[in-house]
């Protein structure tokens, strides 16, 4: 399946090292960092996932559920969590789904357009979805290269400061950085919505920095 940004993440049943879930219901009013690893014991997914578990208090702050899937049974998810634990000297306090059939991977389009031989392995996918359940950002890295966290978190933070203020986030912006206002806000808008004042770079390019209060609200 080929998703486009503001689609709805289709829903799905699967056991997990949680147990049984319902995608939706779990899901419940949070965010979703949805991804897919190709297989349990392997290098990369056990750094990926150690780094999750690194990071969790960061997705908590942010309001973010961390959810994986493998290829592998439950069985398998729950001996290769001691491994990830012991490795990133943290705990895994997020499910890992379970999909040996490959149902989840092909519904959200996890697969390999040319799989090797044998069963497909699924490739690097994360996916954002809102409360709404909606689909934000999605990103896909080949099998053989290892995820950017700092890069994932920082998308989460554009896009949920976008949804507070009438904002979006210029080449490379970090959190503090000034932001560009978007084009259908009109100078006399902005001026309410931007009392501190704004720079013009051209006509359509206004950058501005953006208060604690309007960051928070």
């Amino acid at each position: 399946m080929t998703f486009r940004l503001g689609d709805i993440a289709p829903n799905f049943e699967a056991d997990t090292t949680h147990g049984h879930i319902n995608f939706h219901d779990w899901a419940g009013d949070s965010w979703i960092m949805f991804f897919s690893h190709p297989k349990d014991y392997t290098p990369v997914c056990t750094t990926e996932l150690g780094e999750t578990g690194r990071l969790w208090s960061e997705f908590d702050r942010r309001g973010v559920k961390p959810i994986a899937l493998s290829v592998d049974s439950v069985n398998d998810h729950n001996g290769w969590k001691k491994d990830i634990e012991e490795v990133g000297d943290c705990e895994i306090n997020f499910p890992i789904i379970a999909d040996p059939e490959r149902k989840i991977a092909e519904l959200y389009g996890m697969l390999p357009a040319t799989p090797p031989q044998g069963l497909p392995l699924t490739v690097r996918v994360v996916f954002l979805i809102d409360p709404s359940k909606k689909i934000r950002w999605m990103i896909a890295y080949p099998a053989s290269c290892g995820r950017n966290f700092d890069e994932i978190l920082r998308c989460i933070d554009a896009i949920q400061l976008s949804d507070k203020v009438r904002i979006a986030t210029p080449v490379n912006w970090r959190p503090g950085d000034d932001v560009v206002i978007v084009t259908s806000v009109k100078d006399d808008e902005a001026k309410k919505l931007f009392p501190q004042g704004w720079r013009t770079v051209k006509p359509y390019l206004r950058m501005v920095s953006l208060n604690q209060e309007q960051t928070n609200q």
